[in-house]
């Protein structure tokens, strides 16, 4: 990193002078992100991708909005914030680039768990997000990124790279298509959810490694990635949880035939959403936790199909069929999800059941 950008770095957040340590640190795809350490203090500094977020300063005013919303004593875990700049900022910009300072939090990420203990604790960990914000006005949240879970949209672009496809559709990607337009049903239950559930504050990108968990993974030290923070439904979190966590194989295995519901992780996810939320919410907010779980991968193979229709203009990609298999992989989840109903119903009723004794 530059010796100008460090210099104006530590101007604008007033950092004690002397020896700087900046090391790029974490795997994401989206920010650079350094870690920082002056002195006996340690940073991570991101330098943002606005080219991805066109619109930070709304990032800016839903954070603003939620900081006077809550007491961090609520969370059992920090909630890392950006540092404000002298300007009150939590936006800089240094030699053209925009960067934020956060905290440092310590602990391990991890991009998946393997027993179902730790689905739970990372599910109460969002489900505990979202009670601490139960009273905030959602509507008052401003899209960070638009349509991000909105089936019907989804279905819209989908649809309109159909008429107009980047590639030569073999006989895989015609598969491919009729099984994602087969799946337009969902698109009903989920019009009937909009129309009745409340628009909650909701994290709306609830993978494992959006978690710093501690050292022995028995507990959160911080819940990270706050840029999708805005209004949404229970089941975005949910679903996306299941969609991450409850799956035999990540998104871009090719061992198809593998992929299949982990029921054990599954039922730990439910009982992390209802241990925490499931007196604080609706009834047919809670019932529609299991429907999350297949619509968060429909939405999420139907972007990767379209991407793959549309020539590979926003998913990176290591080969030209990459996002055709990630929709593959996406229809092979949501096949067992859809087949594992009657199974996960049966869990729910369970919980449910509890509440009630």
């Amino acid at each position: 990193m530059k010796e100008s950008v460090l210099d104006a770095l530590a101007k604008a957040y007033e950092l004690k002078t002397g020896q700087i340590s900046v090391n790029r640190f974490g795997s994401g795809h989206i920010h650079k992100t350094y870690r920082v350490d002056v002195a006996a203090n340690a940073y991570i500094l991101q330098e943002f991708n606005d080219a991805v977020f066109t619109h930070p300063e709304r990032i800016s005013g839903n954070l603003e909005y939620l900081t006077g919303q809550f007491d961090p004593g609520d969370l059992p875990f920090a909630l890392p914030l950006p540092i404000t700049n002298t300007e009150g900022a939590f936006f800089t910009r240094l030699d053209e680039g925009l960067y934020r300072l956060f905290p440092f939090v310590g602990g391990v990420t991890q991009d998946a768990v393997s027993q179902k203990e730790q689905a739970k604790i990372a599910a109460e960990a969002f489900a505990r997000f979202i009670q601490v914000f139960l009273h905030a006005d959602a509507e008052k949240m401003e899209d960070t990124i638009a349509h991000f879970h909105d089936l019907e949209i989804r279905y819209q672009q989908f649809d309109a790279a159909l008429k107009n496809p980047q590639v030569q559709k073999d006989s895989d990607t015609e598969k491919m298509i009729d099984y994602y337009l087969g799946r337009k049903d969902l698109l009903e239950t989920y019009g009937h959810f909009r129309k009745q559930l409340p628009l909650r504050v909701t994290h709306n990108d609830t993978k494992i490694n959006n978690l710093i968990f501690g050292e022995n993974l028995d507990q959160v030290n911080a819940l990270i990635d706050l840029d999708t923070i805005m209004a949404g439904f229970v089941f975005y979190d949910f679903g996306d949880l299941v969609r991450t966590v409850a799956c035999t194989r990540d998104e871009s295995s090719i061992e198809w035939d593998q992929i299949q519901v982990d029921m054990e992780k599954y039922e730990g996810l439910l009982e992390g959403f209802y241990s925490i939320l499931g007196r604080n919410i609706q009834g047919e907010e809670l019932e529609s936790l299991p429907f999350g779980g297949e619509m968060m991968t429909l939405i999420m193979g139907l972007r990767f199909l379209t991407d793959h229709l549309n020539g590979n203009i926003y998913y990176q990609v290591d080969y030209s069929e990459q996002n055709l298999h990630r929709a593959k992989n996406q229809a092979a989840l949501l096949t067992a999800l859809i087949e594992k109903r009657q199974a996960i119903n049966e869990l729910e009723g369970k919980l449910r059941k509890a509440l009630t004794q």
